[in-house]
């Protein structure tokens, strides 16, 4: 379950899946997903999730909304019954679905309504109303109806988030620049416009992201190794900078997952 913190715990509290895309949609979104859950006679459970740098678009029976990339980990409480279904940009790929920077959108959520207008109101009660499956063909015709198209920039950005995911050798921002072949500036303004957070800022989450997929494996962390690699300039740095994400230092994650 991607970026569900303490995911042992959460798995018996409530259902995580995946669905993918149309083809059309394959160069702008990783993927639709699902989280439905039945706490009938049990207290309420709060998830904490340590989001990606995508936007989603996600549907609740009482919150259907627009969600830019958040600076930090949030937490959903869920109580009940429920579902909640969406849709997770790539980084950089939601770009040509809106008229503005995706900066605009940073550490926001805007109601799906307000953002895309009455076709907004029409396409939260379609999917609200459809089981997962049929959902997602309600979203694939919904954004394709945008005819979306990749452009130079956007192929640039592209680029670059591929090779911050893989390659973790890449730990700066100017390193990252040299890599795609553009100047720093540019790269910043780039990312400004298309992703919605710097190149320094992705570079640093994908890292972390790393650091706590290691730690939620339950084995004992060579912090010292693991902060080189990952490009801090050693273990304190590293430990600071989880801890302020995730909640709790690298080493305590790592225990409480076995």
């Amino acid at each position: 379950m991607p970026g569900i913190l303490h995911a042992r715990a959460a798995a018996g509290q409530f259902a995580y899946a995946e669905l993918p895309v149309a083809p059309g949609l394959e160069p702008f979104a990783e993927h639709y997903w699902r989280v439905r859950w039945d706490l009938t006679g049990r207290p309420p459970y709060e998830q904490w999730v340590l989001p990606y740098p995508s936007v989603n678009i996600t549907f609740k029976a009482d919150r259907c909304r627009v969600a830019g990339v958040p600076r930090g980990r949030f937490s959903e409480t869920l109580t009940g019954t429920g579902r909640v279904f969406g849709i997770r940009f790539r980084p950089g790929g939601f770009r040509p679905f809106t008229a503005r920077p995706v900066a605009e959108l940073t550490a926001r959520f805007v109601p799906v309504a307000e953002f895309f207008g009455e076709p907004g109101v029409t396409l939260a009660e379609a999917v609200l109303a459809a089981g997962d499956e049929d959902a997602a063909a309600v979203l694939d015709a919904f954004l394709l109806g945008f005819e979306p198209r990749r452009d130079a920039d956007g192929d640039v950005v592209a680029d670059a988030v591929r090779r911050v995911a893989v390659e973790p050798g890449l730990t700066r921002a100017d390193q990252l620049a040299d890599a795609t072949g553009v100047g720093l500036r540019r790269l910043q303004r780039l990312f400004r416009e298309h992703v919605g957070v710097g190149p320094k800022w992705l570079i640093r989450r994908y890292r972390l992201h790393e650091a706590a997929a290691r730690a939620a494996t339950g084995v004992r962390l060579d912090l010292v190794c693991l902060a080189a690699e990952l490009g801090y300039s050693d273990q304190a740095h590293l430990t600071r900078d989880f801890t302020a994400l995730i909640g709790t230092p690298p080493a305590r994650y790592a225990r409480d997952q076995r």
